[in-house]
This record gives C-alpha cells, sequence and structure tokens, in this order.
C-alpha cells in the first residue's frame, strides 16, 4: 500500500515536511529516516504538512510521536498541518491530539489549533 511522497522546504520558524499519498509500515522508514535527517542537522522546530496524506497506520503515527520526543529532548517540537477529515479522526482516537500541536485550519482561534473531530 504505502506510497509516500516526501518533500522538504524551508518555512519561517524551521523545515517543513509535506507528505503526500499513504503512510503505512511499508514506509516508516523512510519517514524515519526523512525526519531524523532534519532533527540530527539541528532543527528545533519541524513542521509536518499532512493535507496530502490520505492514509496513516500506526506506524507512521509512531514515527511522528518519536520525532516528537526526540526534538522536545533537544528544546523543540513537532507540529502537524491540516490533517484530512480520516486522519485527523485516526489521530484524534488514538490520543495524538493530547500530544502534539496539531492545526486543522489557518486562522481558526490564536493560534490556528483547533479541536479535533469527536
Amino acid at each position: 500500500m504505502g506510497q509516500l511522497e516526501i518533500t522538504v522546504t524551508a518555512g519561517e520558524i524551521g523545515p517543513v515536511v509535506t507528505l503526500s499519498g499513504e503512510s503505512d509500515q511499508s514506509v516508516t522508514g523512510q519517514l524515519r529516516d526523512a525526519l531524523n535527517a532534519l532533527i540530527s542537522g539541528y532543527a528545533q522546530h519541524v513542521t509536518v504538512d499532512v493535507s496530502r496524506l490520505r492514509f496513516a497506520d500506526l506506524a507512521a503515527i509512531k514515527v511522528l510521536l518519536e520525532a516528537d520526543r526526540a526534538l522536545k529532548r533537544a528544546g523543540g517540537f513537532l507540529e502537524l498541518m491540516f490533517p484530512q477529515p480520516v486522519v485527523a479522526v485516526a489521530l484524534h482516537i488514538m490520543g495524538v491530539d493530547r500530544i502534539l500541536t496539531i492545526r486543522t485550519q489557518a486562522g481558526t482561534g490564536t493560534d490556528g489549533q483547533t479541536p479535533m473531530p469527536c
């Protein structure tokens, strides 16, 4: 299944990783390598744009949580942006929205973060 495309661009406060396609156990190594390269390159704040991600399984989400833990140890953090509804619901069910900052829409509230759907 896992056909994942990863693009990294410079953002205002750190790198922006855009994930497109589907992320499952078969591509977690690719995702882990991309995030670890940024972390070992001293990135403090990594934004992961998941607006083009159609599917993410538990293995992929664990990689994101591992990256967040590594960044927090270094004084930074990971943020997810704009998950599609099916991904947003999965993140909520797994409790990821209580660990990571997840921005669901641009310009909502003071920081752009909105509650995850139940």
